[in-house]
């Protein structure tokens, strides 16, 4: 195990001893049962998140799968995280476990990317890559087939703003998912398996750096971030849109540049660069919704292929779709993003992608082309090959 963990849904750091046990309240070998009783799960930081009926919790050695209930001498396997008391994964500490933070101004696309991106996953990538991506707990299964893959993939419908994280009414729990992959080692194929957090935060928490400390903790303890940058939100860029399509308003919208900026203080404030080091957090910059610019790009760019089929991250490409975008920050008056990124990461990569192949329709409504995702999952897949948890292939 780690010598520290970090909570997928709470983001709080701890030792793996410290993780504590309930009681799954069921009769003993000898005859006791624990009472169990209506509770609430709490978060320490943000109070009351959702309710169950809870077992008592005791202390126990977390570094282990089981432990006995002093108060009934049943034997229980689930495990809570000491500050927030949710359910850990299975087996959580004892596999990968990585945090992926998905940023990105407001009006970005987030949730749409968001949604397209886990349905890749779990569906056209999982069975490329012989992969299985599965919800790490019930209410994740549950939130993510009815308040985000139905409404977009079966309604066919938009979603509403995210609920900004400072408001704790109706605060959304992070989704929590479980990849598998078989990998082919010396010793033969063995499974390895690793637990993804996703918190689909609001554009707002990212408009000032009191919001960023107060409610987007889970950046200090990422091991990779999703930065999602919308073009049509950069002047250069969105003048030269295709004809028709849906351009956000300024009022309220923060430029890319400052979201960017913020992100980086706050990692640079929490210690994950010193002065004379870069950020070594790996930072796959997104910009969304590139079906506004196809028309723009010539027959060779590698942003009008599709990715080549294989079972492993191709390299080469992603270097090739990373200049081409570096390319197009010139034109949509990006370079400062460009320098900052240079300066201050020592591992970035640029994405292009569109969740939805096409801008919906003006009464909020997928396109009736349906929808039709490009290069989606190229950012996660950047990530998880950088953690070592899928192969790669080609230079670099």
């Amino acid at each position: 195990m780690a010598k520290r963990l970090i909570c997928p849904y709470c983001y709080e750091n701890f030792a793996p001893r410290a993780i504590r046990f309930r009681c799954h309240s069921r009769l003993s070998r000898t005859g006791k049962q624990c009472e169990r009783r209506r509770d609430q799960v709490l978060d320490q930081r943000k109070g009351p998140r959702r309710s169950h009926d809870l077992g008592p919790d005791f202390a126990a050695d977390g570094r282990k799968p089981t432990a006995v209930c002093p108060d009934c001498d049943g034997e229980t396997t689930y495990r809570i995280c000491p500050v927030c008391h949710s359910e850990l994964p299975v087996q959580f500490g004892m596999m990968d476990n990585r945090l992926i933070a998905m940023v990105g101004p407001k009006a970005s696309g987030k949730t749409v990317y968001m949604t397209v991106l886990l349905h890749e996953m779990r569906n056209r990538i999982g069975e490329a890559f012989g992969a299985a991506l599965m919800g790490s707990d019930d209410e994740t299964m549950r939130r993510f087939s009815s308040d985000y893959e139905d409404r977009l993939y079966r309604d066919n419908q938009m979603f509403p703003g995210t609920q900004t994280a400072s408001t704790n009414l109706n605060r959304v729990d992070p989704l929590v998912f479980r990849f598998g992959l078989r990998r082919r080692t010396l010793l033969g194929e063995r499974p390895q398996h690793t637990v993804l957090s996703f918190f689909d935060t609001a554009g707002e928490d990212f408009n000032s750096r009191e919001n960023v400390e107060l409610n987007t903790r889970y950046l200090a303890g990422a091991d990779g971030i999703v930065l999602l940058l919308d073009p049509l939100q950069m002047p250069g860029a969105r003048d030269n849109a295709l004809p028709g399509t849906p351009l956000p308003g300024s009022e309220g919208l923060d430029p890319p540049i400052n979201v960017l900026s913020r992100v980086t203080n706050l990692l640079l404030a929490r210690g994950s660069g010193r002065a004379a080091q870069k950020i070594d957090i790996p930072i796959a910059v997104v910009f969304s919704k590139m079906d506004a610019f196809w028309h723009l790009l010539d027959a060779g760019s590698p942003l009008r292929d599709h990715v080549p089929a294989r079972d492993r991250f191709d390299v080469g490409d992603s270097l090739n779709v990373h200049e081409e975008v570096r390319r197009l920050l010139k034109d949509w008056d990006g370079v400062p993003i460009d320098h900052l990124l240079d300066n201050h990461y020592s591992r970035y990569r640029y994405f292009g992608v569109s969740a939805l192949g096409r801008h919906p329709t003006t009464d909020a409504r997928v396109a009736a082309t349906g929808i039709q995702p490009y290069r989606v999952a190229d950012p996660l897949l950047w990530l998880l090959s950088e953690f070592g948890s899928v192969p790669k292939a080609g230079r670099g």
